[in-house]
This record gives C-alpha cells, structure tokens and sequence, in this order.
C-alpha cells in the first residue's frame, strides 16, 4: 500500500486532468507520465474504484484505456463487476463514466 499511497494524490491530479480535456490515456503512457510500475498503477486505480463506488461517483478508472483500444483494461471491468456495477455492455459502461466525469470537471 505504500507505493499506492504515494502515488493517488499525482494519479488524482493526473485524472481530473484529463477528465478536464475530456481525454483518455493508455495505462503505459500514465505509468511513464506519473514515474511508477504499471502494477502500482493498477493497484492504485483498484482502490480509487473502491473510493468512487463508496461514494457513488463515477470511475476515474474509466479514463484509462488498453493500448490499441478505446476501452479500459479487462481487469477494469473485473473489479467493477466485483464492486456490483451491472455491465452488460463495456462500451456504453466506459462513456457512461467519462461523460460523467467530463461533466464534473
């Protein structure tokens, strides 16, 4: 939890950033921008899904794709399902929450 904790204030940041520009980032260009291991990158966006689902705010996670796709990593939909979201189709999931977080922002 260490890395982790050290890391969500920049990944925080890093999101509200790109849900500011309504953008998304690939997870490798977001480990290289925030100068960590894609691991402690996956374990930090795990726990900002705990913290948005709690809070029933929209997944930040969301902002991040796969290399060669639009969508979230596959463990992105395996841990939200986990957390109880329903997602019967993982495109219109994803805009969902992109769109709210550009909403916000």
């Amino acid at each position: 939890m260490t890395d982790v904790a050290g890391l969500l204030p920049r990944l925080t940041a890093h999101l509200a950033d790109l849900a500011a520009l309504g953008q998304t980032q690939t997870y490798g260009a977001m480990a290289k921008a925030l100068v960590c291991r894609i691991g402690a990158l996956t374990d930090a966006l795990e726990h900002l899904m705990e913290v948005d689902t709690t809070a029933h705010h929209p997944l930040r996670a969301a902002l991040l794709n796969a290399r060669g796709t639009t969508l979230p990593a596959p463990g992105f939909f395996a841990k939200a399902a986990e957390l109880g979201h329903v997602i019967p189709d993982p495109a219109a999931f994803t805009l969902y929450h992109r769109t709210a977080l550009a909403d916000q922002a």
